[in-house]
């Protein structure tokens, strides 16, 4: 199991404590650079990477360090996290990691976490370790999967994490993050690993391994886990609702926004986002950043220039923006240049207390800001049964039922069929109007058949005299 141990400290390590926390190992150690330089790796001199060291990250935005790390980490934002990461393939390396950490800390205060694996001792006799060539991070590579095992209690999209998605994407395998039951993801995490062949895969000493989304019984075949039955995946007991569950009454709202912008030179991106925060939460985003932790403040200008630079390259941008640690909510947006223009594909995500509301009222007055000001193209609004705090556990959760969804201007006009048999309301002005259908209250599952229906009638052509 690849070990993670990070230093929290208030002031920013500088080189001479980096350098004095890399020779942990001793001096028969080498020190490398690997990524784009931002990451330092303790290697043998056979070049056997046994810990990587990710460049300090300032992380600004309140509340991070206790989402991620557990409400009985002390650091306050800000904070500078440094991540040590072992090998999982040579013992030792785990002490390793933790001797880096806890030297920093050391000369910089703050702590480390997990706190018991924090020391400043010497880790010695790893200088001819050998273990099988795998990639830092990764704790066994197949032909057909890249498997990762994690014990961290939440799994957030990290800079690691997204690197190793997308190298395994790149060869042609399969993420398999492994973990324990009681391990969460993280609402990016979860939303990264749908996007790409990946499994979630759970451990569980009772009933072995299943797929931590499905429940499906799983079995290790042909260098991958795979579904255990083939005709039809049996269900793990372990997954199976669990009792008392229903009764805390949290929700979540979800929102999927997809907006299409002419591609000018004064186009600024994030205005559909914060324009959702504000009118569902009533304050805008507090941070953002490209993985987890959520580092800087909240800035649409800084997004649209990494978006920009991006796009130059040809590359589309995935980013992470989070709310206050009072009033949970979260989203990923991915940005690309395509032959329509700048799209913006958002998914938010609003967690709600047994004693909130979840804001469904407000959506009208949503959507008809969008399509006035922010270009959009549709957007589906979902409620769910879940965690308030926004993370997946590796057991059942009921489904989102659709509630509302709005057709933008353009695609008004450019549709196909008709709708208007499906009585929606009309958004702004007479001639170029945007169109929003009431789906039901977020409780029935009969509204994602009348969200077909209402989709199956766009596509239609339309019936001529």
């Amino acid at each position: 199991m690849t070990q993670d141990v990070i230093a929290l400290t208030p002031q920013m390590p500088d080189t001479k404590t980096l350098l004095a926390g890399l020779h942990a190992g001793g001096p028969d150690l080498l020190v490398n650079r690997a990524g784009d330089g931002s990451v330092a790796q303790l290697c043998t001199a056979a070049g056997q990477a046994l810990v990587s060291l990710e460049a300090p990250r300032y992380v600004q935005v309140p509340g991070e360090a206790a989402r991620l790390l557990g409400s009985d980490v002390r650091a306050e934002s800000p904070v500078w996290w440094t991540e040590a990461r072992a090998t999982s393939s040579v013992e030792g390396a785990a002490r390793l990691a933790g001797s880096v950490a806890g030297r920093l800390v050391a000369v910089h205060g703050g702590e480390v976490w997990p706190r018991e694996a924090g020391h400043t001792d010497v880790v010695a006799d790893l200088a001819d370790a050998a273990a099988d060539a795998v990639p830092l991070g990764v704790d066994l590579l197949t032909e057909n999967a890249a498997v990762v095992i994690q014990g961290r209690p939440v799994i957030a999209a990290t800079t690691w994490l997204t690197d190793v998605v997308r190298n395994a994407a790149r060869t042609g395998r399969e993420l398999q993050l492994v973990t324990p039951p009681d391990t969460r993801l993280t609402f990016p995490t979860r939303t990264l690993l749908d996007g790409l062949p990946s499994r979630w895969v759970v451990s569980d000493p009772e009933c072995g391994y299943y797929d931590g989304l499905s429940g499906a019984v799983l079995h290790w075949h042909d260098g991958r886990f795979t579904h255990a039955d083939s005709d039809r995946p049996r269900i793990a007991d372990a997954f199976r609702p669990r009792p008392g569950t229903e009764g805390r009454g949290e929700r979540q709202l979800l929102l999927s926004i997809r907006t299409v912008h002419p591609a000018d030179e004064h186009l600024v991106l994030g205005g559909a986002l914060e324009q959702a925060w504000r009118t569902l939460t009533g304050a805008p985003p507090a941070g953002w950043a490209t993985s987890e932790p959520i580092s800087a403040p909240w800035s649409p200008r800084q997004l649209t220039d990494l978006a920009r630079t991006r796009a130059q390259q040809s590359l589309p941008t995935w980013a992470v923006a989070v709310g206050t640690p009072d009033r949970p909510a979260i989203a990923t947006m991915r940005t690309a240049h395509t032959h329509l223009g700048v799209e913006e594909h958002i998914t938010l995500a609003i967690g709600c207390r047994a004693d909130q509301n979840a804001p469904v009222d407000a959506m009208p007055e949503l959507a008809e800001a969008l399509a006035a000001r922010h270009n959009l193209a549709t957007m589906i609004g979902q409620l769910r049964t879940a965690r308030a705090d926004l993370t997946t556990p590796a057991h059942h959760e009921p489904p989102p039922v659709p509630f509302s969804f709005t057709l933008g201007p353009d695609a008004v006009a450019d549709r196909d069929g008709d709708d208007t048999a499906f009585a929606p309301a009309r958004l702004g002005p007479a001639a170029r109007p945007a169109l929003h259908h009431t789906l039901g209250d977020g409780t029935d599952p009969a509204a994602w058949q009348l969200l077909r229906q209402i989709n199956d009638s766009l596509s239609s052509p339309r019936q001529t005299q």
